[in-house]
């Protein structure tokens, strides 16, 4: 039995009702509906907390104000906690006097680093929206990225590898070279009116404000107004823009809450046992995803746990040499990255010293991965975790002490305070070990796709159940086993990918007629992009080169098909849809893996 009360926020220009359950007379794993019905609520040992950001970032301050919060070591900087509040409040008291208000969206287009790092905590505590751009983002990308969200100040690096953002955002907007700072008037992303950049030396580039001038810009009544600010920041409010991939091909902007990461957060750290152990993570995962954030940087706030960022991008050899500089005690990547990091440990033939853990998500991980991680990276307790940005984190989790059959042969156990249900096609939930949809819920549900009503109708019912799409086996123990996808997306190294945006592209160059991209087995990536061309003309001929070099400055590398294959026709059913199963089928007998 439920009890069943509702409350209304709003949400971008309307209101929206959402109904919060709570369990009657009903202990942790406990099913309401039939007893061999796929249905788990694990309500935990720890009860929910209900803050915000910035107010979990001031306690980790109060309680840890020495210890390190970040190490940096690319950019050869240290920030304890106290640092981290300290610089935090001075930028998110330079927006207000930008101009920015309460809710107003900040992106950020860099890549890891203390940039990235203070800003989003600075929008935290400023009450207003990060937006994370992901920094391999060409300029259509980050255009598309700008309106949906509706930024209206842009932090940027000014350089990383061979990307220059300032000169990709003034392809964009062109009026920026010619603004007044904090002024800009634009065409193209009419919402944009700020632009900060981190320049080499300091001084500001035409149109835009230094961010070395954000932590000098406020007084001291300026910051002392943020930390009034934070009673009146509600942990049900907006905290986070995160793009996903989506069914248009297009991206859509997940607004999470503060209450969503907070509690997975606080969740995951207890899961860890980062209460026994004061640790130092080597998180090599792009803070513009929801892994680091809250996996990473909101977990370790719990407990004063150190984040130590290896370099501004994932190098598998950077990564090694801060895990034994910094000394970490666990490491968060992808299965590619530990993929990466295996080879190189034996490559180069570096012992690493004893890791307590090493947590790998985005994508599953093999026996012999797994295998390599404890032995070759010198690892004492592997996990796994599943999530989706849409649930605020992380839905299962291996528990501390599982058995290898469990890491291996599951995604973890579910996690505190979530709800889990496999239904049928009709919404109908199925017997424990039957294959279905799994659906999940918890009270940190994302608020909604920003400016995409129908989209998020389609994902969230009025019930707050968040349909996954991905086929699912859930054990009555509270662990659960992915066996397929129902949607077509492609996970290569970890990074979503759905393939409509690049068909969608790929199909304007002027020899294509028709595109279809799917994910093809790869050792080291997990899934590699295929893409599937017919040509306009008979006895046209296209190559590879054509294709990557048509996707340069329009595509982000990692969305560039490694794999280009011509044919005649496609497989359909025989109401004309294709059949891109048989797609990788022809992929794998070509290749010789279908033998």
């Amino acid at each position: 039995m439920l009890r069943i009360s509702s409350k209304k926020l709003s949400f971008a220009s309307g209101v929206r009702t959402i109904h919060t359950y709570k369990p009657l007379a009903c202990s942790a794993n406990t099913n309401t509906t039939e007893r061999n019905q796929s249905y788990i609520h694990h309500i935990g040992k720890k009860p929910l907390v209900y803050r915000n950001v910035g107010q979990h970032l001031q306690i980790a301050a109060e309680k840890y104000p020495n210890n390190e919060a970040l190490v940096s070591c690319h950019e050869n900087k240290r920030l304890t906690f106290s640092d981290v509040l300290e610089k935090a409040d001075r930028i998110a008291a330079s927006f207000y006097q930008l101009g920015l208000k309460k809710g107003d969206r900040v992106g950020i287009w860099a890549p890891n680093g203390t940039q990235f790092y203070l800003s989003s905590l600075a929008a935290a505590r400023a009450g207003m929206i990060s937006v994370g751009i992901n920094p391999a983002f060409q300029a259509p990308e980050a255009e598309y990225a700008l309106n949906k969200a509706g930024v209206k100040a842009l932090i940027l690096a000014e350089q990383h590898f061979t990307q220059n953002y300032y000169d990709l955002t003034t392809q964009v907007v062109p009026e920026l070279k010619n603004s007044l700072p904090g002024k800009l008037r634009s065409t193209r992303v009419p919402t944009l009116e700020t632009v900060v950049v981190d320049t080499n030396n300091g001084s500001a580039l035409p149109g835009t404000i230094s961010y070395r001038d954000m932590l000098r810009l406020p007084t001291e009544q300026n910051i002392s107004a943020i930390e009034s600010l934070q009673s009146s920041i509600s942990p049900d409010s907006g905290l986070n823009m995160q793009f996903t991939s989506g069914t248009t091909g297009l991206p859509k902007a997940a607004l999470v809450t503060h209450n969503g990461f907070i509690n997975n957060a606080i969740h995951l750290a207890h899961r860890n046992e980062f209460d026994v152990k004061q640790h130092r993570i080597c998180l090599q995962l792009p803070l513009f995803h929801a892994f680091a954030m809250v996996v990473g940087v909101l977990t370790a706030f719990t407990y004063g746990t150190t984040i130590v960022l290896p370099g501004a991008r994932y190098k598998p050899m950077e990564s090694i040499e801060a895990i034994i500089k910094e000394k970490c005690t666990a490491i968060y990547g992808t299965p590619t990255m530990y993929v990466d990091l295996v080879n190189k440990a034996r490559e180069t033939n570096i012992k690493l010293p004893p890791v307590d853990l090493a947590v790998t998500g985005g994508a599953t991980c093999s026996p012999q991965l797994f295998s390599d991680i404890l032995e070759v990276l010198n690892v004492r307790k592997a996990k796994t975790v599943y999530g989706l940005t849409e649930a605020c984190g992380i839905v299962f989790q291996s528990l501390f002490d599982d058995s290898r059959e469990k890491i291996l042969e599951t995604v973890g156990h579910i996690m505190d305070h979530f709800e889990a249900k496999i239904v049928d096609g009709q919404g109908n939930t199925v017997p424990f070990g039957t294959p279905g949809e799994l659906w999940v819920r918890s009270s940190g549900m994302m608020l909604g796709y920003w400016g995409d009503e129908k989209k998020t109708k389609e994902t969230l019912d009025a019930d707050g159940w968040l349909r996954t799409g991905d086929q699912f086996v859930l054990r009555e123990d509270g662990y659960g086993k992915i066996v397929g996808r129902i949607k077509e997306i492609i996970i290569r190294g970890g990074e979503n990918i759905f393939p409509r945006e690049i068909e969608d592209y790929l199909n304007t160059h002027p020899k294509v007629l028709e595109t279809h991209c799917v994910g093809v087995p790869d050792s080291r990536m997990g899934e590699e992009i295929c893409a599937f061309v017919r040509l306009k003309e008979e006895g046209q001929m296209l190559t590879f080169d054509e294709i990557k070099d048509f996707c340069k400055g329009n595509l982000a590398h990692f969305k560039v098909p490694k794999y280009l294959r011509v044919v005649k026709e496609f497989p359909k059913t025989t109401s004309g849809k294709v059949q891109k199963f048989k797609l990788v089928e022809m992929f794998k007998e070509e290749s010789g893996e279908g033998k």
